[in-house]
């Protein structure tokens, strides 16, 4: 680095002082934490950003939003000029820049990046870096931040795209890069347009095309309300309802709503009430609107009990990946000339389609997914399964693998992938085909392509997809929910001396040490009908997770407690036995 940039650096990073006391971990979802204690990590975030533009010498990305977390919270992750997340690869420089203890350190590590990944200097801009918050009160203090950050670096200029969802700016990162208009407009527009081509693909024989209820939308008292009105008024024959749209007197971000907090807590959000949602189809987006789970209240109990009750009925990602999956398969059996039913997986295990031969489709799930979607993705759908470690950015890239990559965790981040020879297949394809139903069935998978977020997971893009999915079926939420039944669960955690102690396989499925442990499971796993069951170390704390289904929840929550046993006696375990 050359004097005139040390000192730039130099003098807008001691605007920005270490917060005494706190160490920062750059993970999946960036840094989160109180936004008071972000200003520092935020500007060196924006020189991490401006860094690796200069270095791939395309447009990166930086998002202030703390998704699902509490509004007095905050946080900043980095989108790569693919769209995707930050590269694995510069995670440690975050982690290393985030926690320099002082402003010369500080410059030290931005010199080691720049040495080691052969940062040339720039005169001129050649280096831009995408810039976006979401509602949070703390979110305009902190662009103003990472501007700092990117324009410290000679060479690169910060482009402010104001209020957005994170998968909006991860998209338009991609887009940028891509030489394709990327405003918020042109994503809208995309979106819109590519709902209506599948209303307008739709075929008789395939279900009834119209809903006589709307949506209802929990968005969270988040980014994602003003962006779901905006994308109805474009789509006037998607019919939504918004709640919780974060204006005045509807409560606070994330408190006691969104997606998170009805994945997991299994309870209706406020502004749901008891008897007047039952029944109806529902769905939730966290704040910053790149989680979507769906729910209802069913109008009659399982033991047969009919009026109001408050059993909620979650469809989570898992759901979500199966329905995608049936819609994928089925207009690929058109393609293939495939008169088969979808169901009839003997058949359905390859799509051959003439002119391009085997179609590879998969799922990705981690070892998370409840078993009974895996079985019905593998049994009923006829598609390959894929398994990686717990993390957005691992099924990412596993799906990227495959000619159409299907990923989703459960708490609902996912989304459908397609390579780019397919892509370019099936647009000759779509005009190319001499059977109309096939050149029908190309177009269909054109505008999923062009729907859903290539990026990231886009709850927007998903509910789109959902109800698409919904109408060709014919299907009502019941229906999609009796694809198949969860398998009930358990998760519990083992406190341990070491964490590390614990070697799994690349999948997390299995205990490769110590041997005697997967040995021990396999045996308790073996005494329930349904038994599965495995465990993992924590990424951040001395704990073990362990998960555990079964054919019922009492033998779930047996399973559990067992397994919690075995790693305590096996691995380590500390303090009174659980």
């Amino acid at each position: 680095m050359e004097l005139e940039d040390k000192d730039l650096l130099r003098k807008q990073a001691a605007l920005f002082p270490l917060p005494k006391g706190v160490k920062f971990s750059y993970g999946t979802a960036g840094f989160r934490t109180d936004a008071a204690l972000l200003p520092s990590t935020v500007f060196r975030m924006g020189v991490l950003a401006a860094l690796r533009s200069l270095c791939t010498k395309r447009a990166t990305g930086l998002m202030i939003t703390a998704s699902h977390n509490p509004v007095h919270e905050n946080g900043v992750k980095l989108a790569d000029p693919s769209g995707g997340m930050l590269n694995v690869a510069w995670e440690p420089y975050s982690d290393m820049l985030a926690n320099a203890p002082d402003v010369e350190n500080f410059l030290q590590i931005v010199e080691h990046i720049v040495k080691r990944e052969n940062i040339q200097s720039a005169n001129a801009a050649s280096g831009e870096v995408l810039l976006a918050r979401d509602t949070r009160p703390s979110g305009e203090a902190l662009v103003s931040a990472a501007r700092q950050g990117v324009e410290a670096v000679r060479g690169t200029v910060a482009h402010d795209m104001g209020v957005l969802t994170t998968p909006q700016l991860h998209w338009m990162v991609r887009s940028f890069n891509n030489g394709v208009p990327a405003s918020e407009s042109d994503y809208f527009h995309q979106l819109s347009d590519s709902f209506r081509m599948l209303v307008e693909l739709w075929h008789a024989n395939t279900g009834d095309l119209t809903h006589s209820e709307e949506l209802i939308v929990d968005a969270a008292n988040g980014v994602g309300a003003s962006k779901l009105t905006r994308l109805q008024h474009l789509t006037t024959s998607l019919g939504l309802q918004v709640r919780n749209s974060g204006n005045e007197g509807e409560g606070l971000l994330n408190d006691g709503v969104g997606a998170d907090f009805v994945q997991k807590e299994k309870v209706l959000p406020h502004g749901f009430q008891l008897p007047a949602d039952v029944g109806k189809r529902c769905a939730s987006i966290d704040g910053d609107a790149d989680r979507l789970v769906y729910f209802y209240i069913p109008e009659k109990h399982e033991d047969g009990y009919s009026g109001p009750v408050c059993t909620l009925h979650l469809l989570d990602g898992d759901k979500i990946a199966a329905i995608f999956g049936l819609f994928i398969i089925g207009q690929l059996h058109i393609l293939a000339g495939c008169k088969s039913s979808v169901s009839d997986a003997t058949t359905a295990h390859k799509a051959v389609v003439p002119g391009y031969g085997e179609v590879k489709v998969a799922v990705v799930q981690t070892a998370y997914a409840n078993g009974a979607s895996t079985n019905y993705i593998k049994q009923v759908l006829g598609l390959e399964v894929a398994t990686t470690p717990t993390g957005v950015k691992h099924l990412h890239k596993k799906a990227e693998q495959y000619d159409i990559g299907i990923y989703f965790e459960a708490n609902g981040h996912g989304t459908i992938l397609f390579n780019e020879i397919f892509s370019q297949w099936l647009q000759d394809a779509s005009v190319q085909q001499k059977e109309a139903e096939h050149r029908q069935a190309a177009k269909r998978l054109v505008a999923v392509n062009e729907m859903v977020n290539q990026a990231v997971g886009d709850a927007l893009s998903g509910i789109l997809m959902v109800e698409v999915v919904l109408r060709y079926q014919g299907w009502s939420v019941e229906q999609w929910d009796s694809m198949y039944k969860d398998l009930p669960s358990r998760q519990l955690k083992v406190k341990v001396k070491d964490r590390a102690v614990i070697i799994t396989t690349p999948d997390e499925t299995r205990v490769a040490s110590p041997s005697s442990l997967q040995e021990a499971i396999d045996t308790e796993v073996g005494k329930y009908k349904g038994g599965r069951a495995f465990v993992r170390p924590s990424g951040t704390e001395d704990v073990v997770r362990v998960y555990a289904e079964a054919s019922s929840q009492q033998s779930a929550d047996a399973l559990a407690q067992a397994v919690c046993v075995l790693v305590y006696h096996l691995a380590g375990g500390v303090g009174p036995e659980p």
